[in-house]
């Protein structure tokens, strides 16, 4: 090719600094064409034994790198810092953006021309897409595709949705702990991640949506040979977007996190959405707020009847057609004009996609839920925004006042959350604090708060929850999260006191604390704040620099797109 590409700076040269890059990369058989000026393709590789969704990836980036060669390209496969949701503590949202920090100074140091990114597990994806946005290079995303359907004692489960489920039933003595643990291996039978629409499904299909994929890449099996082939035909992609230099910026428009948001209602997306679109957003350059999620949202029906939502799984969602055919049951609602990562529309990715299951994707006339969308709530609890996903609520509390009972911080719910003594009943309203972005830190997923055992004992199965968490993307319930500002901050939330009264009003979009301004202003002046879990180390790099939820809980140093100029050189 004629264009001269950015590894030109390291491959090109013929004086002393040319020789080393090229010479200690012969080290591993590298032909001398590897270096003829073809374009290099980095393949950001999230493969870890600790991240079980992504154990997979390093079989499925030879297939990548097969289409890389197959284009005339040169695939350079790199590691980066691995988000498993499953096994880190305190939470893998703390690490989000480090992960990120390491993808985007991995992709500018280095002689890379275009960028494949092999995500799968919940935060893998955002954290990717988000350090790769900020060096703005021709980029594109494979998902590694979720698990095969679980299945035990003749009914179907899926992957977080029934671990809740099956934990309150132990807790509330509906079964017993023998059957509890029986469930695990038959949850977890195949390579990949969550196979119900929690956040790694949900981020796979917003990649999808955004356009930085190729075409059906979020519902394809990690085991199905198409996983494979899509693969293939990524990396062979990736090549001629750096011919094209088809960059991010390109991609990632305002018409793209539209087009996302829909398609996150229709398929009653993980509420983990919010603050990671907020966060590739900023990182792009693009303007996207809380009442976008909101109004681009609203109307929008949840027609994927799928867990937690719903009843089906991500296997059922591939053979019914998957994100294309679910897309053109919103068409009118979709800018199918937007650009993708194939070179052509979102429009014309879609045409001719057939739904083939009426049941798991339903007809706009049978929604699983007339409004899929999140909704942003606002008021003296929550001035900064809070969020709830109306599709796994319980619509008697959509509109619900009740009385606080209030847990200081996750080890203070731990502690009396099963206390026999705990004044609580079902009209109550559980208000957990200190556990946003710098309260945890990291702002886990624990604001799904487990009901007491003795309401559960009783048949109670949902309340109103309120914190400034996360929950899981696998998780149900009437929930509301994000509350911003965050407790350790300051917010309203830390000035709750047990006995205070709160309404919620969805429909309404308002979270109201009943408490006199007057009231809360010497709540206020006794407030201290919370100390810090580390007083050093990335943690407190991460308390002193992190955003609020409303803003993607990204650090601030970290917003923006710094690109990729071609650094010095080393020698």
């Amino acid at each position: 090719m004629t264009k001269k590409l950015r590894s030109h700076a390291w491959f090109g040269g013929l004086d002393k600094d040319g020789f080393i890059h090229r010479s200690w990369m012969k080290n591993q058989g590298h032909p001398d064409e590897m270096f003829d000026g073809r374009p290099v393709i980095g393949i950001c590789n999230t493969a870890s034994d600790l991240t079980p969704c992504n154990t997979h990836f390093r079989g499925l980036v030879e297939h990548v790198k097969r289409g890389v060669y197959e284009a005339g390209g040169f695939p350079v496969e790199f590691p980066v810092f691995s988000c498993g949701e499953s096994n880190l503590r305190p939470t893998a949202m703390l690490f989000r953006n480090l992960a990120s920090m390491d993808v985007e100074e991995a992709i500018r140091a280095n002689p890379i021309d275009g960028v494949v990114l092999l995500a799968g597990c919940d935060k893998t994806t955002p954290a990717l897409l988000m350090g790769a946005a900020s060096c703005d290079l021709p980029t594109i995303l494979l998902s590694g595709g979720p698990m095969l359907n679980g299945h035990h004692r003749g009914r179907t489960i899926g992957s977080g949705t029934d671990v809740w489920k099956l934990s309150e039933d132990v807790r509330g003595g509906v079964i017993s702990l023998a059957d509890f643990l029986d469930a695990e291996s038959a949850m977890s039978r195949s390579p990949g991640h969550c196979m119900t629409m929690g956040t790694a499904s949900t981020m796979a299909t917003m990649a999808e949506s955004l356009g930085v994929t190729l075409t059906d890449n979020a519902a394809y099996p990690a085991v199905d040979a198409r996983r494979v082939r899509l693969a293939h035909l990524t990396g062979r992609r990736a090549v001629q977007m750096v011919v094209d230099d088809l960059r991010l910026s390109k991609v990632l428009t305002p018409a793209a996190f539209a087009n996302a948001i829909r398609v996150n209602g229709a398929v009653g997306g993980s509420t983990n959405a919010v603050v990671h679109l907020l966060a590739i957003a900023g990182r792009i350059g693009v303007d996207l707020t809380l009442e976008d999620w909101d109004r681009l949202g609203q109307d929008v029906p949840c027609l994927l009847d799928l867990m937690p939502s719903g009843r089906f799984l991500m296997e059922d969602f591939c053979y019914a057609g998957g994100v294309p055919a679910l897309m053109t049951r919103i068409a009118d609602l979709l800018d199918l004009d937007a650009l993708t990562v194939t070179g052509r529309t979102l429009g014309e990715n879609i045409q001719g996609a057939q739904v083939f299951d009426e049941e798991v994707i339903r007809p706009r006339d049978r929604p699983l839920a007339a409004q899929g969308g999140m909704a942003v709530l606002r008021g003296n609890l929550a001035p900064g925004g809070a969020i709830i996903k109306p599709s796994a609520a319980s619509p008697a509390l959509m509109q619900h006042r009740g009385r606080a009972v209030v847990f200081q911080d996750i080890d203070d719910y731990k502690a009396r959350v099963d206390d026999p003594d705990l004044d609580i009943d079902a009209s109550c309203i559980m208000v957990l604090k200190n556990c946003g972005p710098k309260g945890y830190p990291g702002m886990a997923e624990v604001g799904n708060m487990a009901l007491p055992a003795k309401l559960l004992q009783q048949g109670v199965r949902d309340m109103v929850r309120i914190s400034d968490a996360r929950m899981s993307g696998t998780a149900y319930g009437t929930v509301v999260l994000h509350t911003a500002p965050e407790a350790a901050a300051g917010g309203p939330l830390a000035l709750v006191r047990d006995g205070d009264m709160i309404e919620l009003d969805v429909a309404g979009r308002r979270l109201h604390l009943e408490v006199d301004p007057a009231e809360l202003e010497l709540r206020r002046a006794a407030w201290t704040p919370p100390e810090p879990a580390m007083g050093s180390g990335y943690q407190k790099l991460y308390v002193d620099h992190v955003l609020q939820a409303d803003r993607g809980a990204d650090l601030d140093f970290l917003v923006g797109c710094r690109g990729a100029a071609v650094p010095r050189e080393s020698h």
